[in-house]
């Protein structure tokens, strides 16, 4: 079994370019249901995971938090060993050692994020700390507006990657947001094109957040799944109407999710454990990385019959938190 994905892009003439070694971890990976228990235990047995963020990171970790009772519970079917995605800093009691706000602030935050990890991994406290995954908070879109994405956040993470060889660096897009739609759709695929043509590991924050769990794909949706058509009028919220048209308890739970919906986080852990079990070496079966496409930057699908019209209002960061149309994806970009 092989411990990568292949993920496939295409050069300007048309030709398939593999870059090894890529995890793209999206929407398709919101799938509890999924993971092996298998691969769930071998996360928890070899992984050390630090986390830095500020508000909206904390979707991952306060739906992980939630995930716990809802599949001791049997949520979606699930029969699984009890508190089998329990976490907590330091692995105790059997649990995935993962240290929630690790590091200050957020990948935002240059060159504060850049320092704070390279103080966290040099301290010999930390010495086991195999994966270093930041997320952003709002200021994705304004990094690539002012042309500092690729020096204060792809570069950097590259060059920590090179001097610690033996971390597992996860690089993230920023969350969705309708009013600044162009740049923030530009911003994400940038990052996204970047993981895949050199074989990084992503987790794709906004994909996630364009997607409801049946596949609806929102080309203009905020951060608080709130979605629009393409003159930014309001249609709905995809989350709270899909919650509301589904069982709690046994399709969703109710968790913290800053700036959001309970959904949104659910599908952030489910993606959260996805993310742990590929990178202990789980590789899902069935995932072809050649038929999948993304939009294009501007909210468009790049092939396939669709009229994209779809996307709220969310809040700023802050510190202290531990008619739509379905798309597909341009010929491009990834398994995972």
């Amino acid at each position: 079994m092989f411990a990568f994905s292949l993920a496939v892009i295409w050069s300007a003439a048309g030709h398939k370019v593999f870059a090894a070694d890529a995890i793209i971890v999206d929407h398709r990976a919101a799938d509890i249901t999924q993971i092996p228990q298998s691969a769930i235990e071998q996360a928890k047995a070899t992984l050390h995971i630090a986390y830095g963020h500020t508000s909206h990171g904390s979707q991952l970790t306060t739906g992980m938090t939630g995930l716990v009772a809802f599949a001791n519970g049997g949520g979606l079917g699930l029969a699984l060993p009890r508190d089998i995605f329990a976490w907590n800093n330091g692995g105790s009691g059997g649990a995935l050692d993962l240290h929630d706000t690790a590091m200050g602030g957020d990948v935002g935050y240059y060159p504060q994020w850049v320092n704070n990890t390279r103080n966290y991994l040099d301290n010999p406290a930390h010495a086991d700390v195999n994966v270093i995954i930041w997320s952003w908070c709002g200021q994705v879109s304004a990094k690539y507006a002012n042309g500092t994405l690729d020096s204060e956040y792809l570069t950097p993470m590259a060059q920590l990657e090179t001097e610690y060889p033996d971390v597992k660096f996860v690089y993230m897009t920023g969350h969705v947001d309708i009013w600044d739609d162009d740049d923030n759709k530009a911003a994400n695929q940038t990052i996204r094109d970047f993981c895949t043509a050199n074989g990084k590991i992503l987790y794709d924050f906004a994909d996630i957040e364009r997607y409801d769990p049946d596949g609806t794909y929102y080309a203009y949706v905020h951060d608080n799944c709130n979605y629009y058509d393409a003159n930014t009028t309001q249609l709905g919220n995809w989350a709270t109407e899909w919650q509301n048209s589904h069982t709690e308890g046994v399709d969703w739970y109710q968790c913290s999710s800053a700036h959001s919906e309970p959904l949104n986080a659910n599908r952030k852990a489910y993606a959260a454990w996805w993310l742990w079990a590929r990178l202990a070496g789980w590789t899902p079966s069935g995932v072809d990385p050649v038929d999948d496409v993304y939009p294009d930057s501007d909210g468009d699908a790049a092939s396939g019959d669709s009229t994209a019209d779809s996307g709220g209002s969310g809040g700023g960061c802050f510190f202290g938190m531990a008619g739509h149309g379905r798309g597909v994806r341009p010929k491009a970009l990834q398994a995972f």
